[in-house]
């Protein structure tokens, strides 16, 4: 997401005309000789184990370091203060997983899956399941960002970036502010405001899904329904490519798969896809708007494109 709206500022000041973003990852193998002296980033997530920095400090000894109990963390919270209703997050998987079973390149492509499959599937991090957390894979991708002029003169569709926005706030669920408020909200707001576009314009959402619980926060802090109201919003809408209100059209990265930073790069990809009309049986007969977001850390950096049509 980052690549992406800094590319097209730097085309827009004149510092060039073309940009390639691209990013590849492909998990390592385990090490047939593990250090005697273990690094804690390699087997904890850690980021930060150097002594002085609060991570190594804080979090560390008492083993809240990773993105599954992160993530984890942000669950509790939000069930404690809106309600137990765990279908709610299944659904945002299994609904996924349909637009996934009509995507050839998606690592479970052909494999559907059923709100009852998500929460039998093993607890990893109470309250989320092994079938709630992406799935690492081998992958890559590169996306052409380029000046309208020129934009225009390709055989494709060109897609405008109209608005965009990104927000820090904290490293770790530690240290945020508030386990409610994600940074995506003002994120969102300001792409929509660059956009002149309000969250009901859009004809689908990409929402970065490292977790479910990430696209259930994510809806309600970009503006599609209020604060506590999303496990209400999903269970009322039909978030498959089929359904109305498109959510992850390619099955996200829980029913795509996650390659690093490529996988972020998927929903973007997925948006450009469907805006020009080439995403195959999954296309979308409204497909000129769409909202885009971004993850990083644990809730820790999100950013927010608004792409359309041109």
């Amino acid at each position: 997401m980052g690549m992406v709206w800094r590319a097209a500022a730097a085309i827009s000041l004149g510092l060039c005309e073309v940009v390639v973003c691209a990013s590849v990852a492909q998990p390592g193998p385990t090490n047939p000789h593990p250090p005697t002296e273990p690094d804690p980033r390699l087997i904890f997530g850690a980021s930060s184990n150097e002594w002085g920095s609060p991570q190594a400090e804080f979090d560390i000894p008492f083993g809240n370091v990773g993105q599954n109990c992160g993530y984890a963390m942000y669950a509790q919270r939000y069930h404690d203060a809106f309600g137990w209703n765990e279908r709610g997050r299944a659904k945002i998987v299994a609904d996924q997983r349909v637009s996934a079973c009509a995507n050839p390149n998606a690592i479970f492509y052909g494999k559907p899956l059923s709100i009852d499959d998500v929460l039998a599937s093993p607890m990893v991090a109470d309250p989320l399941h092994l079938l709630e957390i992406v799935m690492p894979v081998s992958g890559g991708c590169a996306i052409v960002v380029t000046s309208a002029e020129r934009a225009r003169r390709t055989r494709h569709r060109p897609v405008a970036i109209a608005g965009f926005g990104e927000r820090l706030t904290h490293k770790t669920p530690t240290y945020a502010p508030d386990l409610l408020v994600t940074p995506v909200g003002a994120a969102a707001e300001r792409a929509f405001a660059m956009a002149g576009l309000r969250p009901s314009a859009m004809d689908m959402v990409q929402l970065y899904d490292c977790y479910s619980i990430t696209v259930l926060l994510t809806l309600e802090d970009s503006g599609f329904c209020g604060k506590g109201e999303g496990l209400q919003f999903v269970g009322e809408h039909d978030l498959s490519f089929k359904g109305n209100f498109p959510c992850n059209t390619h099955g996200g990265q829980l029913g795509f798969g996650q390659a690093g930073l490529a996988g972020g790069f998927s929903q973007i990809v997925e948006a450009m896809a469907q805006i020009q009309g080439r995403a195959g049986d999954r296309q979308l007969r409204s497909h000129d708007t769409a909202y885009v977001s971004g993850t990083g850390g644990v809730m820790s950096e999100q950013a927010s494109l608004v792409l359309v049509g041109s």
